[in-house]
This record gives structure tokens, sequence and C-alpha cells, in this order.
């Protein structure tokens, strides 16, 4: 039986202001949003062309929930962002100032970076290397 991840949760201090930072910080669109209750939204996003696995922003309602904001990797890498352009994509991501916290980097299986959501999360933004094409000139000479 074929198995697929659907979302991943992802807390948030405020439905909001994670709304603006994901659609117009990353570009991501809105994949559902449908109030459970007065306090409470199903507020699903995902990037733009993704047929993948989604996020679920999910407001803290809970002293325990709050204290893990921005720590749900325990400091490491928490989340995966691909893309089939770098450049052009992390250039759209320092005009909206988005935190990087390294320069991008040439590795075995592409260009990565790594960079922090608004809530501190360190997210790896990487176009893998396409073993049919040639491997990129450096980000310097574009």
């Amino acid at each position: 039986m074929p198995q697929s991840l659907a979302h991943v949760t992802l807390l948030v201090r405020n439905y909001e202001e994670a709304l603006v930072f994901f659609t117009e910080a990353l570009g991501f669109r809105v994949i559902e949003d449908t109030p459970l209750s007065v306090a409470k939204r199903w507020l699903v996003v995902a990037p733009p062309g993704s047929g993948g696995t989604s996020l679920l922003l999910a407001q803290a309602d809970t002293p325990e929930q709050v204290q893990q904001i921005g720590k749900q990797a325990g400091g490491r890498v928490f989340l995966f962002l691909h893309t089939d352009d770098f450049l052009r994509d992390y250039r759209l991501m320092q005009a909206s100032n988005v935190k990087f916290l390294e320069t991008p980097r040439h590795e075995s299986y592409g260009i990565i970076a790594v960079f922090e959501d608004l809530y501190g999360n360190k997210w790896d933004f990487l176009q893998p290397n396409d073993p049919n094409t040639p491997k990129p000139l450096p980000l310097e000479s574009r």
C-alpha cells in the first residue's frame, strides 16, 4: 500500500504573522484555511508547484507549546526546501529579509544554504544536482 506524508505541523505564535512570512517571504501558497473554532484554524501552506508534503501552521495554545516555537528540531535543521532555481529564489528571499545563516555553497548533492524562519527554525534551502546536466557555475560568476 503506497503511503506518503501529508502535512508537517509547525508551531507558530500567531496565524497571521506566520501566514505573511510563508506567503510573502517564501512565496508559499495557501492550500486550506478553515476555521475550526474561534481561536483555532486548519491553516495549510505549501511551496509553489509542490504536490508533496505541506505545512500545517498551528498556533501554540499552551505554555508547553509556546516554549517549543522555533525549537522543534532542537537546534538542528528541521525542514528542507528544494528549488529548481537556487539563485532566483535566493535573491527573492533575500529581498524579503529572510535570514540566511551562511552564504550559498556547492556540495556534491547541489547548491545549499541554511536559513531561519521567523521563529528560528533552521531550514536547508537546496537546489539538488540534476544528474543529466553539468555542475552549475560558481554562484559568484552569475
